[in-house]
Protein backbone atom coordinates (compact mmCIF):
# COMPACT_ATOMS: atom_id res chain seq x y z
CA UNK A 1 0.00 0.00 0.00
CA UNK A 2 1.12 3.31 -1.24
CA UNK A 3 0.65 6.23 1.94
CA UNK A 4 0.29 10.31 0.44
CA UNK A 5 -0.44 13.13 1.41
CA UNK A 6 -2.70 15.98 -0.01
CA UNK A 7 -2.78 19.55 0.42
CA UNK A 8 -4.82 22.56 -0.54
CA UNK A 9 -3.42 25.74 0.39
CA UNK A 10 -6.04 28.29 1.13
CA UNK A 11 -6.16 32.12 1.07
CA UNK A 12 -8.28 35.07 0.73
CA UNK A 13 -10.85 32.73 -0.86
CA UNK A 14 -8.50 31.18 -3.57
CA UNK A 15 -6.91 27.40 -3.63
CA UNK A 16 -3.58 26.99 -4.63
CA UNK A 17 -3.68 24.03 -6.92
CA UNK A 18 -1.18 22.22 -9.56
CA UNK A 19 -1.84 21.28 -13.38
CA UNK A 20 -0.45 18.39 -13.68
CA UNK A 21 1.69 18.47 -16.78
CA UNK A 22 5.17 18.46 -16.52
CA UNK A 23 6.39 14.56 -15.56
CA UNK A 24 6.00 11.84 -18.08
CA UNK A 25 4.31 8.87 -17.45
CA UNK A 26 2.11 11.08 -14.70
CA UNK A 27 -1.32 9.51 -13.58
CA UNK A 28 -2.30 12.34 -12.87
CA UNK A 29 -1.33 13.81 -16.24
CA UNK A 30 -3.54 16.99 -17.55
CA UNK A 31 -5.55 16.84 -13.81
CA UNK A 32 -5.88 19.74 -11.05
CA UNK A 33 -4.45 18.46 -7.70
CA UNK A 34 -3.37 19.88 -4.41
CA UNK A 35 0.03 19.39 -3.48
CA UNK A 36 1.50 16.43 -2.15
CA UNK A 37 2.78 13.04 -2.83
CA UNK A 38 4.32 9.95 -1.18
CA UNK A 39 5.94 8.78 2.23
CA UNK A 40 9.38 8.65 2.69
CA UNK A 41 11.17 6.59 4.89
CA UNK A 42 10.16 7.55 8.83
CA UNK A 43 8.26 9.93 7.75
CA UNK A 44 4.95 11.07 9.92
CA UNK A 45 2.03 12.54 7.58
CA UNK A 46 2.78 15.91 8.75
CA UNK A 47 6.61 15.36 8.19
CA UNK A 48 5.18 14.38 4.52
CA UNK A 49 3.23 17.14 3.75
CA UNK A 50 4.91 20.02 4.72
CA UNK A 51 7.93 18.24 2.36
CA UNK A 52 6.05 18.00 -0.60
CA UNK A 53 4.37 20.90 -0.75
CA UNK A 54 7.92 22.85 0.03
CA UNK A 55 9.05 20.41 -2.84
CA UNK A 56 6.07 21.15 -4.89
CA UNK A 57 5.73 24.77 -4.21
CA UNK A 58 8.39 26.89 -2.37
CA UNK A 59 6.38 27.39 0.54
CA UNK A 60 6.64 26.34 4.28
CA UNK A 61 3.01 25.38 6.08
CA UNK A 62 2.56 25.86 9.28
CA UNK A 63 -0.14 23.73 11.33
CA UNK A 64 -1.68 21.54 8.54
CA UNK A 65 -4.61 20.77 9.37
CA UNK A 66 -5.90 17.10 9.09
CA UNK A 67 -9.61 16.77 7.33
CA UNK A 68 -9.62 13.22 6.42
CA UNK A 69 -8.34 9.71 5.21
CA UNK A 70 -9.08 8.65 1.18
CA UNK A 71 -8.05 5.32 0.07
CA UNK A 72 -7.98 4.09 -3.08
CA UNK A 73 -8.38 0.57 -3.61
CA UNK A 74 -6.10 -1.05 -6.86
CA UNK A 75 -6.19 2.44 -8.80
CA UNK A 76 -3.72 2.05 -11.70
CA UNK A 77 -2.40 -1.14 -10.11
CA UNK A 78 -1.32 0.34 -6.67
CA UNK A 79 -3.48 0.62 -3.34
CA UNK A 80 -2.89 4.02 -2.33
CA UNK A 81 -3.81 5.86 1.41
CA UNK A 82 -3.91 9.45 1.26
CA UNK A 83 -4.15 11.91 4.19
CA UNK A 84 -5.77 15.03 2.83
CA UNK A 85 -5.12 18.10 4.71
CA UNK A 86 -5.27 21.87 4.20
CA UNK A 87 -3.11 24.98 5.26
CA UNK A 88 -3.97 28.63 5.40
CA UNK A 89 -0.73 29.92 7.02
CA UNK A 90 2.48 29.63 5.42
CA UNK A 91 5.69 31.24 4.67
CA UNK A 92 7.90 31.46 0.95
CA UNK A 93 7.30 32.91 -2.65
CA UNK A 94 5.97 30.11 -5.40
CA UNK A 95 8.81 28.29 -7.73
CA UNK A 96 8.84 26.56 -10.95
CA UNK A 97 7.20 23.24 -9.59
CA UNK A 98 7.86 20.00 -11.22
CA UNK A 99 5.39 19.00 -10.82
CA UNK A 100 3.13 21.52 -13.37
CA UNK A 101 1.72 25.13 -14.00
CA UNK A 102 0.49 26.30 -10.32
CA UNK A 103 -2.28 28.65 -9.67
CA UNK A 104 -4.17 30.12 -7.12
CA UNK A 105 -8.30 29.27 -7.99
CA UNK A 106 -10.72 31.18 -6.92
CA UNK A 107 -12.84 28.84 -4.46
CA UNK A 108 -16.13 29.16 -6.27
CA UNK A 109 -14.40 28.06 -9.18
CA UNK A 110 -12.45 24.75 -8.09
CA UNK A 111 -15.29 22.36 -8.92
CA UNK A 112 -15.39 23.59 -12.34
CA UNK A 113 -12.03 22.39 -12.85
CA UNK A 114 -10.61 19.06 -14.85
CA UNK A 115 -10.65 16.84 -11.12
CA UNK A 116 -10.81 13.30 -10.80
CA UNK A 117 -14.48 12.19 -9.89
CA UNK A 118 -13.39 11.62 -6.55
CA UNK A 119 -12.32 15.23 -5.66
CA UNK A 120 -15.57 16.41 -6.83
CA UNK A 121 -17.20 14.85 -4.47
CA UNK A 122 -14.44 15.31 -1.11
CA UNK A 123 -12.85 18.68 -1.61
CA UNK A 124 -16.62 19.93 -0.03
CA UNK A 125 -15.72 18.03 2.55
CA UNK A 126 -12.73 20.47 3.04
CA UNK A 127 -15.25 22.93 4.37
CA UNK A 128 -16.90 20.78 7.36
CA UNK A 129 -15.94 20.56 10.69
CA UNK A 130 -16.23 16.40 10.71
CA UNK A 131 -13.31 13.78 10.11
CA UNK A 132 -14.08 11.83 6.71
CA UNK A 133 -12.59 8.43 6.04
CA UNK A 134 -13.40 7.44 2.11
CA UNK A 135 -12.75 4.86 -0.11
CA UNK A 136 -13.25 5.70 -3.90
CA UNK A 137 -13.40 2.78 -6.30
CA UNK A 138 -12.07 3.30 -9.65
CA UNK A 139 -11.99 0.74 -12.39
CA UNK A 140 -8.99 2.38 -14.51
CA UNK A 141 -10.00 5.88 -14.94
CA UNK A 142 -13.39 5.15 -14.60
CA UNK A 143 -15.03 6.31 -11.31
CA UNK A 144 -17.73 3.38 -10.01
CA UNK A 145 -18.27 4.21 -6.57
CA UNK A 146 -17.53 5.69 -3.04
CA UNK A 147 -18.29 5.11 1.09
CA UNK A 148 -17.51 6.98 3.51
CA UNK A 149 -17.42 7.95 7.46
CA UNK A 150 -17.86 11.12 9.11
CA UNK A 151 -16.37 11.29 12.57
Amino acid sequence: MLLATLCYIQRDGKTLMVLRNKKPNDIHAGKWNGLGGKFEAGESPEDCVSREVEEESGLLIQDPKLHGLVMFPAFKGQDWCVFVFTAAEFDGELIDSPEGQLEWIEDSKLLALNLWPSDLIFLPWLEQEKFFSAKFIYEGEEFKRYEVAFY
